[in-house]
């Protein structure tokens, strides 16, 4: 019952969100297209619910020259691809902004496990062992108020399955502000590097509390 009231919940907001924050998006594009040469968006296959595939949509902050498919914390030296404009974006988490049309459309959901591209396929087996997989995925969810990049690949996919075995409205606003308070104290960021954090789980893994 509740993942009907979710999914109404998401085409509100995402359709609220798009109207309020246009003004927003002129001036990052502008400042995309200012900043550095190629698109303004950034398409990229994700696994959806049940393994299901679809195009992630952000805006690009790495140059045009990035290696393709391959996650941020897996280069060497990733800061040498991020643009400037593109260091301020993922700082903030505004480059997940055009993802309110996936929301939209129904690929993904507000609240959830966050999407892994569909080559990182140990995180996927990780998330099968905990049902993670069978929930949408999220702008933000349970592990990224948890530690975001710090989380090492088990540690983050038992946090994923901890959401989908509780999902709730309760849980979904827990989500939602504990991602606004994380976006303010710029906490969890990573770049080029991942799983700085082994025991997140200890003190925050029984959600009822």
């Amino acid at each position: 019952m509740y993942m009907r009231i979710k999914r109404i919940i998401d085409i509100i907001l995402s359709l609220t969100g798009m109207i309020i924050l246009s003004p927003i998006f002129v001036i990052l594009i502008v400042g995309l297209k200012i900043d550095s040469k190629g698109p303004v968006l950034f398409k990229q296959k994700r696994v959806g619910i049940n393994k299901t595939h679809f195009n992630i949509l952000k805006f690009r902050t790495m140059r045009i020259d990035t290696p393709k498919d391959t996650p941020t914390h897996l280069l060497s030296n990733s800061e040498q691809y991020i643009t400037r404009m593109g260091s301020l974006l993922r700082k903030t988490s505004l480059d997940e902004l055009p993802q309110i049309w996936n929301i939209f459309i129904g690929q993904m959901s507000i609240i959830g496990p966050r999407p892994s591209l569909w080559n990182q396929f140990d995180l996927i087996a990780e998330r099968d062992k905990y049902n993670a997989n069978d929930v949408p995925p999220g702008l933000t969810g349970w592990a990224q108020i948890n530690g975001r990049d710090e989380l090492p690949i088990d540690v983050k996919a038992k946090l994923d399955g901890e959401y989908a075995e509780k999902i709730s409205f309760r849980m979904d606003v827990k989500c939602f502000f504990g991602t606004i308070l994380n976006v303010v104290m710029g906490d969890g960021v990573v770049e080029g590097g991942t799983g700085s954090k082994t025991e997140v789980a200890s003190s925050k893994e029984t959600i009822s509390k």
